[in-house]
């Protein structure tokens, strides 16, 4: 695994902060107002299957960016599901 700092791992780390940061307020909305009816169990699911794959893929291509961005997705995507479930 490659740990040095250059411009594609600068994108890489970039890109995960900003497309993971991106759940973050749905979460927070979901938990502050004890409701998910308006939002789509159907598409976080694909979502988690397609950000496991990505994770896997990050795996696989030992790319640390990757790894970390999908991990931490994944973990924001099964809570943002399982608020689906209870709050629904």
């Amino acid at each position: 695994m490659d740990l040095s700092i250059n411009f594609s791992n600068i994108i890489g780390i970039v890109a995960g902060i900003i497309t993971t940061t991106a759940l973050i307020p749905q979460a927070i909305k979901i938990h502050k107002t004890k409701s998910a009816k308006d939002v789509s169990l159907a598409m976080f699911i694909f979502l988690a299957a397609g950000i496991t794959l990505w994770f896997f893929y990050g795996l696989l291509i030992n790319e640390l960016p990757v790894i970390l961005a999908n991990f931490v997705s994944l973990i924001l995507i099964f809570l943002i599901i399982l608020m689906k479930i209870r709050y629904d």
